[in-house]
């Protein structure tokens, strides 16, 4: 299985998150893609390639015009108004209140932020706009004939929405990959999404439309960030109805429940039919990640791999969470072992 990589992933590398009610050291980190590649190389999954340049247009299929002007711009406006140190929003909207966008860098913050958890730093640009680079050429390896491949993404993507940032994402990568396989062919294409946390920008980009299927399988949003999508009634909208799973779990869970969850996420895949899937692979599920609750052990990301292998359909895997960092290589690369084990 071929890897996709790029140093310029260390361009984010934020000082500080905001996380229970402290300032903190960013989980979100440089190390997480050096730990994972390495176990690649280290286990010879296979050839290790750079990405090619796609430049903002495959970005702009799936985010809005302004957004993406507003984070090539978001660095510089800091910095004439502040200095050089991190940009984190000031606040957020509420209830009731309207979503106009502000002229000054804070409020534009603001506006397409949904957290104090991502950092806009000098570099986050470049490694975000490097990130969809890894993606697409991921993607456009398995449309070439790969069986499976690995976008070995950072900074990671899902929480991403049309025109808005969180959750240490800037752009979606798993998104933009599945509309790539759109515009080059593929009339059906599944997002499947195993990461911890909700996948709640890939819900947004998809939620109207009945050519992505998109399933998540997360943390019951009850109970666990980004709180406010992700629960089992939202099933799509409007031609879309339908054509979006959430299944979410609660806190504490081992393989005896996300085992079944996952077969049932496969069996809606299968039922869909795609051209293609792409897996948004996040293994915070892991029993000691620092900010999740999940008791996946080892062996499971295994399991992950082989059933989503027997779907029998071209794979691109896409790097999202996972914070257990000196663990994460293994974790990560026990998936695509598991599924070229069963390919």
């Amino acid at each position: 299985m071929k890897t996709i990589f790029t140093e310029d992933h260390r361009l984010q590398d934020g000082k500080a998150e905001l996380i229970d009610g402290k300032l903190m050291p960013c989980f979100e980190m440089p190390r997480r893609a050096e730990i994972v590649i390495a176990r690649v190389r280290d286990q010879k999954l296979g050839e290790v390639v750079a990405p090619e340049r796609f430049g903002t247009d495959p970005v702009l299929r799936v985010h809005k015009p302004e957004f993406v002007r507003f984070l090539e711009t978001a660095w510089d406006e800091w910095v004439q108004q502040h200095g050089s140190y991190d940009a984190l929003p000031l606040n957020w909207i509420a209830p009731g209140m309207r979503r106009i966008l502000p002229e000054t860098i804070d409020g534009k913050l603001s506006y397409y932020s949904f957290d104090a958890g991502t950092p806009i730093t000098a570099g986050t640009w470049r490694a975000a706009i490097a990130a969809t680079e890894v993606a697409m050429t991921g993607m456009k390896l398995v449309k070439g004939g790969e069986r499976g491949t690995f976008a070995l993404c950072r900074p990671p993507g899902h929480h991403a929405g049309s025109d808005y940032y969180g959750g240490y994402c800037f752009f979606n990568n798993a998104a933009i990959a599945a509309q790539g396989f759109r515009d080059g062919g593929a009339a059906r294409v599944a997002v499947l999404d195993v990461d911890y946390h909700h996948g709640n920008g890939t819900q947004e980009i998809f939620y109207k439309r009945d050519d992505v299927l998109t399933i998540s399988i997360h943390a019951d949003p009850k109970q666990e960030f980004p709180f406010f999508l992700g629960h089992a009634d939202e099933r799509g909208e409007g031609r879309g109805e339908g054509f979006h799973l959430n299944l979410p779990l609660p806190w504490g869970i081992s393989w005896a429940e996300y085992g079944p969850a996952l077969d049932t996420a496969m069996r809606r895949l299968t039922e869909f039919a795609p051209d293609a899937i792409v897996v948004s692979l996040g293994v915070d599920t892991f029993e000691k990640d620092p900010i999740s609750k999940f008791k996946l052990k080892h062996e499971d990301y295994i399991r992950t791999g082989e059933v989503i292998a027997a779907a029998g359909k071209p794979t691109l895997f896409v790097m999202e969470g996972g914070y257990a960092v000196e663990e994460l290589g293994v974790n990560a690369v026990n998936v695509l072992q598991g599924f070229e084990a069963k390919s």
